[in-house]
């Protein structure tokens, strides 16, 4: 039996950067800036000159992508509420008033599930350690990955809810 052949997953995702443009390169790099960055870090990180990245970055930050919170030094940082603006307006393209009240009651039910599973009104208000601790059959591994999905059925109500309300309200105006 032959030995099935091997990938060279660094090679690949070295070839797939080469495809991506220099504005995409650049795009990667903002959807992870969690805080202000300097423009040379994130050069560096798209592996573009500094001129290039201010550049593409004063682009992003006309669209709304990114914001620019200091000029001395120039620092660049996601902006949060443009992509939660686009997931609203996906959402209330993509889905009826009825699919997404739909939605909304899925999530509500998950998240009164998870409420009652920790006995906690929030996942922050869970201690991961000592529920896997107390537990015979759950690991921190599995508390936090409930916590994490639980946090994330939160946020998608609230966008949901949004999303639904902004439908509603584009439909009765038609």
């Amino acid at each position: 039996m032959s030995e099935p052949p091997s990938v060279d997953l660094v090679a690949e995702w070295e070839a797939e950067l080469k495809r991506r443009t220099t504005v995409e390169k650049i795009y990667d790099v903002a959807l992870q800036l969690r805080e202000p960055l300097r423009v040379a870090a994130i050069a560096n990180r798209a592996g573009v000159t500094r001129d290039t990245a201010r550049e593409h970055l004063n682009f992003l930050t006309e669209l709304g992508v990114v914001k620019n919170p200091s000029d001395e030094p120039a620092t660049y940082e996601r902006n949060d509420a443009y992509f939660e603006w686009r997931r609203i307006e996906r959402l209330r393209t993509e889905y009826t008033v009825e699919e997404l009240q739909e939605r909304i009651r899925e999530l509500t039910a998950r998240i009164a599930d998870y409420e009652a599973t920790y006995d906690a009104s929030t996942p922050a208000a869970v201690d991961a350690v000592a529920v896997a601790e107390a537990s015979d059959s759950r690991t921190f591994d599995d508390v936090y990955s409930d916590l994490r999905d639980w946090a994330t059925a939160r946020e998608e109500r609230k966008l949901t809810k949004r999303a639904r309300l902004q439908r509603d309200r584009g439909d009765n105006q038609q």
